[in-house]
């Protein structure tokens, strides 16, 4: 938001696979009204958390709010990310293949993730190597366009890792672990004070589709409302799933030669100050 501010006719685009999804604003930390109205935002609440989002579609729609700002006299792209598959589909182009529902479908009604990488690593080994073992959405879709379309899913073009010339300037900011690691600690507790328990209550109450259910915050907390865990036991959780998300996400645009990197270790505009003690340490006392 500060760089946008700073630079007169800056419009964000939102590259998040769960800031799609409309009624979860808190646990994806999406921007508030007043940020919204002081910069414009794109690819946000662009479908119900019943829906699917796929990155077809996600970039179809970024296609077309990158196009009308082009058209804005002195008006300029800030994307913001995110998810690394979603921006490399946005600046690379990448071949995206379609969709099959009912495969879909009958994929994701067998839970057994393990048995799904297995299947993709005899089916598509090359794509099976480039995916976490424990990245159920990831493997479901290469599943999915393996199993729908008849060829693997590493098929369809060079893929994630070509790394091919842009003229976007891409610029990664870096923390250190400990930095990181206080940093979404005091974030869940923020989330917490604001709200984030009930807004996965409301958000369930609709119904949620498969990926909305696994955003980082609210498959912890549903866990929590089925009676899996404590609420302490979620939050938690919710705490090193984000860290563990942090690590896998740096991992992924770190291998992009094209990115310049800054280490940070303070940001005087944190969004997550000021914030009373520690949420996890008071629910842990009542667990």
């Amino acid at each position: 938001m500060g760089a946008a501010r700073m630079v007169p006719g800056t419009e964000i685009v939102a590259v998040d696979a769960m800031q799609v999804y409309r009624g979860m604003d808190i646990g994806t930390a999406k921007p508030n009204a007043a940020d919204r109205v002081a910069v414009v935002h794109h690819g946000i609440d662009l479908v119900d958390p019943t829906d699917e989002m796929s990155v077809t579609e996600f970039r179809r729609s970024v296609d077309a709010a990158m196009a009308a700002i082009d058209e804005r006299a002195g008006a300029r792209a800030l994307l913001v990310a995110g998810t690394g598959l979603y921006l490399t589909a946005i600046l690379d182009r990448l071949e995206l293949p379609g969709t099959w529902p009912d495969v879909r479908a009958e994929l994701d009604a067998d839970p057994d993730t393990a048995a799904h990488f297995r299947r993709l690593v005899a089916l598509d080994p090359d794509a099976a190597a480039k995916v976490d073992p424990a990245n159920r959405r990831r493997i479901v879709r290469a599943l999915e366009v393996t199993l729908g379309s008849g060829r693997p899913f590493s098929s369809f073009g060079p893929g994630v890792s070509a790394f091919p010339p842009t003229d976007a300037v891409q610029i990664g900011i870096r923390w250190s672990r400990p930095a990181l690691a206080a940093r979404i600690e005091r974030r869940v507790g923020v989330m917490m004070d604001r709200g984030l328990l009930d807004e996965v209550v409301a958000v369930a109450a609709l119904g949620l589709s498969p990926t909305a259910r696994q955003a980082l915050g609210y498959k912890e907390l549903l866990d929590h409302l089925e009676g899996a865990v404590t609420l302490a036991e979620a939050v938690a959780a919710i705490v090193v799933r984000t860290r563990q998300f942090a690590v896998r996400q740096e991992r992924w645009f770190r291998r992009d030669p094209r990115i310049r990197w800054i280490d940070v270790d303070e940001d005087a505009a944190d969004p997550w100050e000021p914030v009373r003690d520690s949420v996890v340490t008071e629910l842990a006392k009542v667990s």
